[in-house]
């Protein structure tokens, strides 16, 4: 790799990216079930990933089309290493995550593995964010982080509801 800066384009278009592998854990989680309530809460966190998606989108079509240079674009090596660490990142919208899946897991299993992948998101987000300088968008890695702050806070509340019914 060339350069150990990145910036908000990159981490954008990894966040949209793992965005969209963690609506695929939760459809893969939701159709292990019947028509239920569960199947229709994973569902409903599904399209919330989608929602996400929709979110860093438009963050990132806020940017700047690379005037003058302003957003360097990657190279193709630091790109694939971005969009393995995407996948492969031990976070939300971790590709083996999904394949690990069972179908035998109860919702509260799964709500907890979905909280420690958010909560790992998080922490990959936030050891990203030292390398997205100020000028080229600091600002927008702390939008993504606090989206998914707020995403573990709705599983958690979940997972409370369920743990006292």
């Amino acid at each position: 790799m060339n350069h150990l800066r990145f910036n908000a384009t990159e981490i954008l278009d990894i966040a949209i990216r793992i965005e969209r592998n963690g609506a695929a854990f939760y459809r893969k989680a939701a159709d292990a079930r019947q028509a239920n309530e569960d199947r229709s809460f994973l569902l409903d966190l599904a399209a919330m990933e989608e929602d996400h998606e929709r979110i860093f989108v438009g963050i990132r079509e806020t940017l700047p089309d690379n005037p003058d240079n302003t957003f360097a674009p990657p190279d193709e090596e630091s790109g694939l290493y971005l969009e393995a660490m995407a996948d492969y990142h031990g976070g939300e919208g971790n590709l083996p995550a999904a394949d690990q899946l069972t179908g035998k897991e109860t919702l509260v299993d799964i709500i907890r593995i979905a909280i420690d992948l958010e909560q790992k998101s998080i922490l990959y987000y936030d050891g990203l964010r030292p390398m997205v300088p100020p000028d080229l968008g600091r600002d927008r890695v702390d939008q993504v982080i606090t989206e998914e702050r707020r995403h573990v806070a709705v599983l958690q509340r979940e997972l409370r509801r369920l743990m006292s019914a």
